[in-house]
């Protein structure tokens, strides 16, 4: 296709976290090429390099350098550890730190502090770790690290975080664990696990894993990921522009709902494997422009595509009939209340969406949108919208531009690279 659009999407969030967790904890230099580099990543980096460890600049150009200290070479840092505003690497750096010998207190923005945490401490808790609450079920957090003992986990939540947590915190430990999920979450930390030769597998809904005395330093490029490259599917479907192809993108097949639902929609996607690195698939993802039609996002699936419920929002405003997300609760606990943030915007710039529950119900339109998007300092909330106001008929002025710097630093460049305007 002579007018194929080409582009990458930045470097995975959550497999930028996780491969600087285990690079810290790693025997000797691990190297990470192509990371994220944004607010959240800065973040863990800034709170590792607290905890003793060498992390060199990050950057998308020059590979960093993670010179790990093992199990047993976290040092006590001797200011708090400031997670901004991720969630990710606050409850990671958690989980990390109970099975360590280090005592650190965790804490974050605003937005992070008001963010659940008790569901990250009750399970660690039945493995002996201990805590100082200092703001109820949010941040600051006090962590004193202790030697931790075997537990079996039935998760109540369906969350990644969690579960990684976990299994962290019985690394470092040198403990056993499993880990029950009625729905499978994320499975990054246990194929990295598992390529670096620890001793976890997955059967029957129950992830287990064995003790080892260290692991490996490794080499890792960072796949594109997925939820940043959701953005830009969304920008072709709505724009009804150019064929793009996303390049170097995740497509664990966890991560996939995103791409199953827009089918459904009716949207023509083709994926196509290229490479996997450390147990991760990595693809290229073609899209064309394609009409939407409505559909139903069951609860049993919205684990998978959490952090895509914002822009399948704004797409399904845009659909033909009326589209059910069932059971997205969880969004009330994000960066911001998602659910309200969605319900609210998408009627006071001239959509159809009710919340009923749990649930939120949209019916598309084809009418023209106009109003001011506030976007609750919430990244998703704000590239979502920024991704319907790149289409007709649509005419949005967003309450800030700075929030997409925490996920997708060259997000509004890489939407005008797609809609035909960069």
């Amino acid at each position: 296709m002579s007018d194929l659009i080409r582009i990458r999407p930045p470097g995975d969030k959550s497999l930028t976290h996780r491969a600087l967790i285990l690079g810290a904890i790693g025997s000797g230099v691990s190297t990470i090429k192509q990371l994220l580099v944004a607010e959240d990543t800065r973040s863990l980096a800034s709170a590792l390099r607290k905890l003793g460890v060498s992390v060199s600049a990050l950057g998308t150009q020059v590979p960093v350098q993670v010179r790990g200290v093992g199990f047993d070479g976290l040092q006590a840092p001797s200011t708090p550890l400031d997670c901004g505003n991720s969630g990710t690497a606050a409850r990671l750096l958690i989980g990390l730190l109970a099975g360590s010998n280090v005592t650190a207190e965790i804490t974050g923005d605003d937005s992070l502090r008001g963010r659940p945490m008790r569901r990250v401490l009750d399970p660690l808790r039945r493995m002996g770790a201990e805590f100082e609450e200092r703001a109820g079920d949010g941040l600051p957090i006090v962590v004193r690290g202790r030697k931790l003992v075997h537990a079996d986990h039935e998760m109540s939540v369906p969350s990644a975080q969690v579960k990684s947590a976990l299994l962290l915190a019985a690394l470092v430990s040198r403990s056993a664990v499993s880990v029950r999920e009625r729905i499978q979450t994320r499975d990054h930390t246990e194929r990295l696990l598992a390529a670096l030769g620890v001793p976890v597998r997955t059967s029957d809904g129950v992830v287990s894993m064995e003790p080892v005395q260290a692991i490996p330093h490794f080499t890792f490029t960072v796949p594109g990921d997925p939820s940043s490259a959701a953005f830009l599917i969304a920008a072709t479907v709505l724009t009804r522009g150019r064929p793009v192809m996303v390049e170097g993108v995740g497509i664990n097949p966890t991560r996939s709902a995103f791409i199953d639902v827009l089918r459904n929609m009716g949207a023509q996607i083709d994926v196509r494997q290229v490479d996997a690195v450390l147990g991760e698939p990595v693809g290229d993802i073609l899209v064309e422009p394609s009409p939407l039609s409505a559909v139903e996002v069951t609860a049993d699936i919205v684990p998978w595509l959490i952090d895509e419920i914002p822009i399948l929002a704004v797409l399904a405003s845009r659909a033909r009939g009326r589209t059910a997300f069932r059971g997205v609760g969880e969004l009330r606990v994000k960066e911001c209340d998602r659910l309200a943030a969605l319900h609210e915007n998408l009627r006071s710039i001239g959509g159809d969406a009710v919340v009923d529950g749990d649930d939120l119900l949209i019916r598309g339109r084809d009418t023209p949108y106009s109003g001011v998007v506030d976007t609750r300092l919430d990244h998703r909330i704000a590239m979502a919208f920024a991704t319907l106001n790149a289409s007709e008929r649509v005419d949005l002025e967003l309450s800030e531009h700075r929030s997409p710097r925490i996920s997708y630093p060259d997000f509004f460049s890489d939407l005008q690279r797609v809609v035909g305007r960069g």
